[in-house]
């Protein structure tokens, strides 16, 4: 099955996560490199970078966005924004690893938050380690049970690793959540849903 099936879903993410990280609380523990001091000011400097590196992303402009990620991620390593982005330029550029060290950063952050989740789910699919997918959508349908992207990668991802009922019924919630999903459509016609 072509990974190409799975962007369809993922072509939905948005580059628009100011909301993300507001009211979180610092983990004692982060991926990126912390600094020294974080203050409101870095703070706010910090989403600055990141809503600059949103925009240029938008507008095909992926090497001054992943500068405006990098300098975000400098200033505050835990701008969940800024790695959920420089994450999506990674995987866009075929650098699945490290889209998922950000996805993972930022899930870390966001704990419960389909995004890093259904977009870490794809980059281990790029790179054939399906069950880590599967455990990823998983929680991404129970963070979010009416996210038919979701649901729909979950039946691939259990259609990949040979279970046609798991994959079947996910497809089949996928339908009943975006009743013009092709790909979910054609999933329940393989796996005999």
């Amino acid at each position: 099955m072509a990974l190409g099936a799975l962007a369809i879903p993922l072509g939905g993410c948005s580059f628009d996560l100011g909301s993300w990280g507001a009211d979180k609380e610092k983990p004692q523990q982060v991926a990126a490199k912390p600094t020294d001091n974080i203050s409101a000011r870095s703070v706010s400097d910090s989403q600055g970078y990141a809503t600059r590196g949103q925009v240029l992303a938008k507008s095909g402009k992926t090497e001054e966005a992943l500068a405006e990620f990098d300098r975000a991620l400098a200033l505050d390593p835990y701008n969940v924004a800024a790695l959920y982005g420089r994450g999506l330029i990674y995987q866009g550029e075929k650098q699945h690893e490290q889209a998922i060290a950000d996805f993972s950063a930022a899930n870390g952050l966001s704990p419960q938050k389909v995004e890093p989740l259904l977009s870490r789910a794809a980059s281990y699919l790029a790179l054939d380690k399906t069950k880590e997918a599967a455990v990823d959508l998983d929680e991404a349908v129970q963070a979010d049970p009416n996210s038919a992207p979701a649901w729909s990668a979950r039946g691939q991802a259990y259609e990949r690793l040979g279970d046609k009922t798991k994959a079947a019924a996910s497809y089949g919630r996928a339908i009943a959540l975006r009743p013009k999903d092709e790909a979910a459509r054609s999933g329940l016609a393989r796996t005999g849903g």
